[in-house]
């Protein structure tokens, strides 16, 4: 979707502006650099109040349903602001403004980051969550987790695996890819044999993007601070603009945008044979795409290297709490019931992948069959993903506004006679101008 570019330069802008006014002790909303002890929250459960929670992610109704019966003074409103961006624009303009900001919102791993650095969310550490480490994935985790403060307390992962169309395969006599050369080999074999029919679709896309690199071990950001490093230059980018830039300039690419109706009618009728995605999907298959039930199945990710196990997330929120929103026991409270404590298997039941270690290896998860992939345990492959997601990935801490202006640069190689890696570096000059001018070091 299209991102407001400059009403997200007013949240970097307020990053450097609570850097420098670090030191100073100002009150971020949870105590003042205080301790809340699990009495307290409790307390604050117990005693009941008003909470205000921003979140677009469908499972959260019923969470909302069951803490309310569970904790019967405390009252809960549910408010949709907008997906992604939307909803962080909204989100941005409640703290500028001062007023109406929402006591917890859902916010993506991508973009946390950013509002930690703007301090724009508390720390909460101040409520304990530190002792949560191990209950979650490594790859969520890491996540909320940045300059030594945790901001988020993960709600779902997105570790990735190839859902792929069986009924076309076995049609063309094509073998599930373990590698990204096989994948290449593969969508060439499909395209010839029915010229309709793609691979995949591809029209550009920051998130897959930045997932695939991160897979095949790329780290094209440093942070540290207000010190930023973006290199596409490095193996792992090199290993994607490799392949990538074959699929585009074979034309082996459905150029089709993500989440349209043009897509979900190919993924149905089988011109699109794979999508390579985050294990929260089969839902999406479900409700979306009712028609190609039995023809789907789930794979490991391919590899870059042969024999490699190597994968990535794609996806993923977490919930937070804005510095500027109120009753901060209470909405840590809901936060931790929905994320690591009761609220999880209300989330599962409906459908929800889980970002919670306990969960990922439990018999009844792993051993649940699912019908739209032909009965397959696909728990087995997302658990195992979520177990090789590849160490040491880190964001922009202004990923926002380098995702929206991911078409108008990298784009450009799926449209044009630009390059992937033409491209990868106009991304790169363009988000080091943006830094720059925010106040960021930039190199």
């Amino acid at each position: 979707m299209r991102r407001k570019p400059l009403r997200i330069a007013a949240l970097a802008t307020a990053a450097l502006l609570a850097l420098a006014a670090c030191g100073s002790d100002e009150d971020t909303g949870s105590g003042g650099g205080g301790t809340v002890s699990e009495a307290d929250v409790q307390a604050a459960l117990d005693k009941g109040g008003n909470l205000t929670v921003w979140a677009w992610e469908p499972t959260l109704k019923e969470v909302v349903v069951k803490f309310q019966a569970r904790y019967p003074n405390v009252k809960v409103d549910l408010v949709n602001a907008g997906t992604g961006n939307d909803q962080y624009t909204a989100l941005q303009n409640a703290i500028a403004a001062g007023s109406g900001v929402p006591d917890v919102a859902q916010i993506e791993y991508y973009a946390l980051p950013q509002f930690a650095l703007a301090k724009s969310v508390d720390d909460l550490k101040t409520f304990g969550a530190q002792s949560l480490d191990g209950t979650f994935t490594p790859g969520p985790w890491s996540s909320v987790s940045t300059g030594g403060g945790v901001y988020g307390i993960p709600m779902d992962s997105g570790p990735m695996a190839l859902f792929y169309n069986k009924e076309v395969f076995d049609k063309h006599g094509i073998t599930v890819p373990t590698t990204w050369a096989e994948y290449l080999d593969a969508a060439r074999k499909l395209h010839a044999a029915d010229p309709k029919a793609y691979i995949t679709s591809d029209a550009g896309d920051a998130g897959f993007t930045t997932s695939l690199i991160w897979q095949a071990g790329g780290k094209p950001y440093k942070v540290d601070g207000t010190s930023v490093t973006i290199d596409f230059s490095d193996q792992g980018s090199q290993e994607f603009v490799s392949t990538w830039q074959r699929l585009i300039d074979e034309k082996l690419l459905a150029p089709i945008t993500g989440w349209s109706d043009q897509w979900y009618q190919g993924l149905s009728n089988g011109t699109i044979a794979t999508l390579a995605t985050g294990a929260w999907m089969p839902a999406n298959f479900v409700t979306g795409v009712p028609g190609a039930s039995g023809k789907w199945r789930v794979a490991p990710m391919p590899q870059w290297q042969a024999g490699g196990n190597a994968s990535a997330e794609n996806g993923g929120s977490s919930l937070a709490l804005p510095a500027k929103g109120g009753n901060k026991e209470l909405a840590y409270g809901f936060v931790k019931y929905a994320n690591a404590d009761e609220g999880v298997q209300i989330r599962l039941d409906g459908g929800a992948f889980p970002a919670t270690t306990a969960e990922l290896k439990s018999e009844k998860f792993l051993g649940t069959e699912f019908a739209y992939f032909g009965g397959q345990k696909a728990n087995e492959i997302f658990a195992k993903s979520a177990e090789q997601v590849v160490s040491g990935w880190s964001y922009l801490p202004f990923q926002v506004y380098a995702n929206s202006v991911f078409n108008d640069t990298v784009g450009k190689a799926y449209v044009s006679g630009t390059t992937l890696q033409d491209g990868l570096n106009s991304w790169r000059q363009t988000c080091a101008k943006y830094g720059t001018d925010q106040g960021f070091s930039v190199k």
